[in-house]
């Protein structure tokens, strides 16, 4: 059975993907980078449609496998964490997930008026294409270094459309959380993720504060952009100009919208983001 951590892109999965590889992954909650990180793999991507048929050229086909797919998974009735930027939606006929494949998800959304730069920062865009993107409720992702291969499509939709998704679902139980409380009291924020994730997949053998400990400390971004300076880190991309290396872990919790943008941008961004800023409590 599967259990989605679930996100927009650049809203903080691979911190909460690296908290939670540390602590259920390892002996003593230590987080070492990639060689734990794969413990939590994507979906959907490629790997995971083998053998179905698919037309991989057109956007989207895959969906009629996602389930199937899922099933496949589940064959060996293992519990297992996810990466996902899918919103929970269905697309024609075709469901995200299904209660028989999922136990339930974690959530975790930001500021979008801080998501919008690092997106621009990571995706190679400038601000107003970040905004764009932000708003498109079509809007779906997939390998772009691939030519005409489609198989790792995702649908993204919108900013909105993705967290409400989750939020508000009827399907599955959700631990949605906020990237700025998880970074303001991280320790506390995470051991209730625990107990949530132990509930779910009725788990006894209780709360480590040792283990949380350590993956809370060895998973700090100081912690993290350090790894990757030495190691190098999977999720980097290539820059678009040459072969250079774009490192994925920049600002984190240093970004900050206020010094980010001019008065007017940040005029538009409140007044497109508003109602969510409002019921999200970042306007507070």
């Amino acid at each position: 059975m599967i259990i989605w951590l679930a996100s927009y892109p650049k809203n903080g999965n691979t911190w909460l993907r690296s908290l939670i590889s540390a602590y259920y992954y390892t002996k003593n909650g230590i987080f070492l980078g990639d060689s734990h990180l794969r413990n939590i793999q994507q979906f959907p991507v490629k790997k995971y449609l083998e053998n179905f048929d698919y037309d991989l050229t057109i956007p989207g086909d895959t969906t009629r496998f996602w389930v199937p797919a899922q099933e496949k998974i589940n064959m060996d009735q293992k519990i297992r964490f996810f990466k996902t930027h899918n919103a929970l939606v269905k697309l024609g006929k075709s469901d995200f997930t299904n209660q028989a494949n999922s136990l339930g998800g974690i959530y975790i959304v930001r500021d979008p008026r801080n998501v919008l730069d690092s997106m621009s920062r990571h995706f190679q865009i400038n601000h107003d294409k970040a905004l764009e993107v932000m708003q498109d409720k079509k809007n779906f992702t997939y390998d772009f270094k691939k030519k005409k291969d489609y198989s790792d499509y995702q649908f993204i939709g919108s900013w909105e459309l993705n967290y409400q998704s989750w939020k508000y679902n009827n399907l599955l139980p959700i631990k949605f959380l906020k990237y700025e409380d998880l970074l303001s009291e991280t320790f506390f924020v995470f051991k209730e993720i625990i107990k949530f994730i132990d509930k779910l997949t009725n788990n006894k053998s209780g709360f480590s504060r040792e283990k949380a400990k350590n993956a809370v400390k060895t998973t700090s971004f100081e912690n993290l952009k350090k790894i990757e300076t030495n190691k190098g880190f999977s999720e980097s991309i290539t820059s678009r100009v040459g072969e250079k290396k774009i490192p994925f872990f920049h600002l984190g919790p240093k970004n900050n919208w206020q010094k980010n943008f001019e008065s007017t941008f940040v005029k538009k961004l409140n007044n497109i983001f508003e109602k969510n800023l409002d019921e999200l409590n970042y306007n507070n």
